[in-house]
């Protein structure tokens, strides 16, 4: 049974996946224009982030979608066709749950966003004033 959900959803993801995309790109928002110094600032704070995500996931959509808003550069990693990437999901956040952000702090010491809402909160709590 659970094979057959499987293929059921991965036959729906195929089939509407170019439409999800589509409609991503024909909506993009405006990124937010900052000031040269403080888009240079953002800059050197996003290397520390990372979203993993798959392309067609809508809550993956989701978060690109409020990074275009904000003019954030965060590196993307497709956790969905590139297994080391997977694993470093699983063995960071415990799940191969997308979307799913990681945090470096200046330390090294990792944290891990896994919900949508959650990481555009901090997105926009974070980067919004900037």
């Amino acid at each position: 049974m659970k094979t057959v959900i499987r293929a059921f959803f991965r036959t729906v993801r195929t089939v509407l996946g170019p439409f999800m995309l589509l409609k991503e790109r024909l909506t993009q928002p405006s990124g937010v224009v900052r000031e040269p110094s403080a888009q240079t600032t953002v800059n050197l704070q996003c290397k520390n982030l990372v979203l993993y995500q798959f392309n067609t996931c809508p809550f993956c959509i989701k978060v690109r979608q409020e990074m275009r808003r904000l003019s954030l550069p965060i590196e993307k990693r497709d956790a969905q066709h590139n297994a080391a990437y997977r694993a470093e999901l699983l063995q960071g956040s415990g799940a191969t749950k997308v979307p799913c952000l990681k945090i470096t702090d200046a330390t090294g010491q990792s944290q891990w966003l896994t919900d949508s809402a959650a990481i555009v909160a901090y997105l926009r709590g974070r980067f919004a004033k900037v």
